[in-house]
């Protein structure tokens, strides 16, 4: 039997990110999301092109590649990261968690459509255990009585989760757009550079634009600069990598399903963090997320 790397690696994404969404809820809070964002974006894009030129990974992208690596930054990383923020300051970790992991299906859909992928019956009936799991598993995650900060919602609960939804459609778009890149063998790390650093050039124009609603909330402190390039670091020096190498030699489908299980990975370091027990039908949905995992990494 052929170990599963590329589904290893989603899985070694979705912890990388459960860990940022906990991370990051105060700098974000503290920054606003575009100032959070464009810090942390920057941050990385350095610490990635001194990696690729000191390893001497550096090879040249055609206009084609990088015109495509480009626009998966933009989408998935510029938009989807973005808003993605902005529902985590709004509605927490946990239900901006659950919003995100709906790009599994959004981008098993596109990858049906754009990218002419089949599924067979084992990995769809995988695809939709997992699905259904990471839903069980935040909309049953919170038991009466957490009055913990990271369980509030903060305005417009509608607006929260419009700002998740298109952060996961943002995702979806970015990762169908990456996955031919990929799997012509550009190197994971040089194709996360492109993307993150489109992003935070972005960010940046964004951000000198005369409008107050784009200012920084407040001035970044040693320790809120810290905690926002250890985010970075996990979430898309590390977490986008793997998840990019996954794309490399994964179904699309397959490879955002297990990347999406970072709402389920959250359940117990929230549990460690704010020392309230998740409720009974959020590890529920813990159990049927593993059992559909399970499914798809023995579709090899």
């Amino acid at each position: 039997m052929i170990f599963p790397i590329h589904e290893a690696a989603a899985f070694g994404a979705a912890i990388c990110w459960a860990m940022t969404a906990l991370i990051s809820s105060l700098p974000a809070g503290h920054l606003g999301a575009l100032a959070f964002n464009r810090l942390r974006q920057a941050a990385v894009t350095v610490l990635l092109a001194v990696f690729v030129l000191a390893s001497g990974r550096w090879q040249g992208l055609s206009l084609h590649e990088a015109g495509l690596l480009l626009a998966s930054g933009l989408f998935g990383i510029f938009v989807g990261d973005t808003l993605l923020f902005n529902a985590l300051n709004r509605v927490g970790p946990r239900r901006s968690s659950i919003l995100f992991a709906l790009n599994a299906p959004m981008t098993a859909v596109l990858g049906w459509v754009l990218l002419g992928e089949t599924l067979l019956l084992q990995a769809a009936a995988g695809i939709a255990l997992t699905c259904a799991g990471v839903m069980l598993a935040i909309l049953f995650g919170k038991r009466p009585g957490q009055t913990h900060k990271l369980e509030e919602v903060k305005g417009s609960l509608l607006v929260g989760v419009m700002f998740g939804l298109g952060a996961a459609l943002g995702q979806a778009m970015g990762s169908i757009i990456a996955r031919p890149v990929m799997a012509s063998g550009v190197d994971p790390f040089i194709a996360s550079m492109v993307r993150v650093g489109i992003a935070a050039c972005c960010l940046s124009v964004l951000m000198a634009l005369p409008f107050e609603a784009v200012k920084p909330r407040n001035p970044p402190t040693w320790k809120i600069a810290g905690l926002t390039i250890l985010s970075g670091v996990l979430a898309m020096g590390i977490g986008m990598t793997l998840l990019l190498f996954a794309l490399s030699g994964g179904k699309t489908g397959i490879v955002a399903t297990i990347s999406a299980t970072s709402p389920v990975l959250i359940l117990p370091m929230l549990w460690l963090r704010t020392g309230e027990r998740p409720a009974a039908g959020a590890w529920a949905g813990a159990a049927l997320a593993v059992a559909g995992m399970a499914l798809i990494f023995l579709n090899r």
